[in-house]
């Protein structure tokens, strides 16, 4: 995407829940995350972003969301009037939002699956997607905190740690760091997870 590029700090709003939505966004650096304030105050985490992600997809005018930066983050800004326009003659544009817009709906489809599982199938489901994302390293860096994991997985914190120590135990995970985690053994984590299925 061609668009202009902005930089936001450390827990900035990129922007705002039912604000107009005359934008997409693609993350360069760092990370975002999108989220609701529910009525009792609580926070759900809709999805994270990462660079390369394209995000700010919406069916109306306005956002359903805020979204704000996780970490030091730059993202490309451009004007949804003017992509689409220009998907009106690009059929290689046209077909790379359709591809962008299809892999939200099925990453939207995925997180209210995993929301229906267990403490231990969320977190693993949230790894998985986490070490497809990333490099091809064998450890995953989470650019998010644990509060961050839990408002995403529908958890508390003390349930994320407590899952994070139990599968560093079955030997499952290795915790390097609070944020940087190794997939022990990639046959080990995938039998795992299919167990969990």
């Amino acid at each position: 995407m061609i668009g202009t590029p902005m930089r936001f700090a450390r827990n900035t709003e990129i922007y705002g829940e039912e604000e107009a939505a005359e934008h997409l966004y693609q993350v360069t650096s760092g990370a975002v995350r999108t989220y609701k304030i529910l009525e009792d105050g609580r926070r759900q985490i809709g999805a994270f972003y990462l660079p390369g992600d394209i995000f700010g997809f919406e069916a109306g005018d306005t956002h359903i969301s805020s979204a704000e930066a996780i970490c030091e983050s730059q993202v490309l800004m451009v004007r949804r009037s003017a992509l689409m326009i220009r998907a009106i003659h690009e059929k290689d544009l046209a077909r790379q939002l359709w591809d962008a817009t299809a892999l939200e709906l099925r990453r939207f489809q995925n997180h209210v699956m995993l929301l229906i599982s267990s403490a231990e199938q969320r977190v693993i489901g949230f790894l998985r997607d986490m070490a497809r994302r990333a490099t091809k390293n064998a450890a995953i860096e989470l650019p998010m905190s644990r509060q961050d994991i839990a408002d995403y997985l529908g958890l508390t914190i003390e349930t994320i740690s407590r899952t994070f120590t139990q599968l560093e135990q079955k030997g499952v995970i290795s915790l390097l760091t609070s944020r940087r985690v190794e997939l022990r053994d990639h046959v080990l984590f995938h039998g795992f997870v299919r167990n969990l299925d």
